[in-house]
């Protein structure tokens, strides 16, 4: 295991300490400028795209597709998981409160490159088996023709499912039974977080039976309710610490630039640790540049492709303005980082701080709704892939290993499982961003198509 865990380090400092940085963030300012500055343009026009087709009982529609609320919604069910209550947590310790100030630096190129992922999604879009489907695989094909195109778009099939849907699925297990052997312990019980794992992997069984039409249904409901209930939690617990608000802004900002004027140099964290772990969390948050929400964008029955994307821009906005800063401002106004601990356990002391307790109880409650909906998501993201490469009598198997690794992740050290996904994200991200680059065109045509 250690041995694993030193390969796995290596390999991330490779991606992480500079390619994926220009990669990630270099995609973002281009796409930020060749659409001048869209995230911010038409900011207003996306929310009305997202909101004004709100339900909780979605249009039913033929060969897999879905409305425009069911695929935001399931693309925000894959963003809003353990990235913005553990990863927020973890980049905070990892890479000190100045990686806060970069992830919101990443996020907000990120909506550009996010809005040209849903174009491209919706314009390269096609029907497999009698269904709708899309996704990465489809328009890296169409950027680069040949065998190329297709070793390119197998390689990142391939990823996808091992970050997404194996590893992935394992850090969403993990961060679960964590919290819910915090929750046992107030109880004095001494439960196995492979207790936990196996319920989770039973309930994520039976909706990945139901297919798109079961997943639908259930995020369209779930994610209203569970991002309600956390940002009211959450604004209540940072509203009883409101006099630390201007503290905690001057730590991130100082720690972005300077992490040893707030950590102390003992800390060892230096700006190049903060942007790391800024961008890392950030992507695993909001996963713009990732090709992961592509896949849900591809089903959505949009009037356009534009319009797909600024829906898309809305959701990084929700992930990692609104939600993933619920959690930082928690940690940071409560004092809670003193406690020594990381992960789901450093967000569960912010809680605990304000509500005794409940608040362990109610992180670990967000935590399983958040999730599990992204174990629904990803699995989802995987299973397109899985089909893709191995053809349709691959989906069984493939949800298989899923509900296997979910249990396993359930019991794994926190450092291996985050680690890992890392590394698997990092690479799913190559292709994609190469492809994204490459049909700059296609993306500037469709933006261009509509009024200014």
């Amino acid at each position: 295991m250690d041995t694993i865990m030193e390969l796995v380090t290596k390999g991330n400092d490779f991606l992480w300490s500079f390619l994926l940085l220009v990669l990630l963030c270099g995609t973002g300012i281009y796409y930020t400028i060749r659409l001048r500055f869209i995230q911010v343009r038409k900011f207003g026009e996306g929310c009305r795209q997202v909101f004004g087709h709100f339900s909780l009982h979605g249009e039913k529609h033929e060969k897999g597709e879905m409305s425009p609320f069911q695929s935001i919604a399931t693309a925000i069910a894959a963003q809003v998981g353990t990235g913005n209550l553990t990863g927020a947590a973890t980049a905070l310790i990892g890479g000190g409160p100045g990686a806060i100030f970069w992830m919101w630096v990443s996020a907000f190129f990120g909506m550009a490159t996010i809005y040209a992922e849903a174009v491209l999604a919706q314009t390269y879009k096609t029907e497999v088996n009698g269904e709708i489907t899309g996704g990465p695989v489809y328009y890296i094909k169409a950027a680069f023709r040949g065998t190329f195109g297709k070793v390119l778009a197998a390689l990142f099939a391939i990823f996808i499912v091992l970050a997404l849907g194996f590893m992935g699925n394992m850090v969403q297990s993990n961060s679960i039974g964590a919290a819910f052997v915090e929750v046992f312990h107030v109880f004095g019980m001494e439960i196995p977080p492979v207790v936990v794992g196996l319920i989770l992997a039973a309930f994520a069984a039976f909706i990945f039976l139901g297919g798109t039409k079961r997943l639908a249904s259930v995020v369209e409901k779930i994610v209203p309710l569970m991002a309600g209930v956390y940002i009211v939690g959450s604004l209540i617990l940072i509203f009883m610490h409101v006099t630390q608000i201007p503290a905690a802004f001057m730590m991130i900002f100082k720690s972005a630039f300077d992490p040893s004027a707030v950590l102390g140099a003992g800390a060892g964290i230096t700006v190049r640790e903060a942007i790391r772990f800024g961008v890392a969390r950030g992507l695993f948050s909001n996963e713009a540049g990732m090709g992961s929400t592509p896949h849900a964008h591809a089903r959505a029955k949009a009037e356009t492709p534009h319009q797909q994307g600024l829906c898309a821009m809305i959701s990084v906005f929700i992930d990692t303005f609104i939600i993933l800063n619920l959690t930082v401002f928690s940690v940071l106004t409560t004092g809670a980082m003193s406690t020594g601990k990381d992960g789901t356990a450093l967000t569960q002391a912010a809680f605990m701080n304000g509500f005794g307790s409940f608040g362990i109880i109610f992180v670990a409650v967000c935590l399983l709704f958040f999730a599990f909906s992204t174990i629904l998501g990803w699995h989802f993201f995987g299973l397109i892939n899985a089909k893709y490469l191995f053809g349709e009598k691959a989906g069984k198997i493939y949800s298989l290993i899923v509900i296997v690794c979910i249990i396993i992740g359930s019991t794994l050290k926190l450092e291996l499982v985050w680690s890992m996904a890392d590394f698997f994200n990092g690479l799913m991200v190559i292709p994609n961003v190469l492809a994204l680059v490459a049909l700059s065109g296609v993306v500037l045509s469709a933006a261009n198509k509509q009024k200014h």
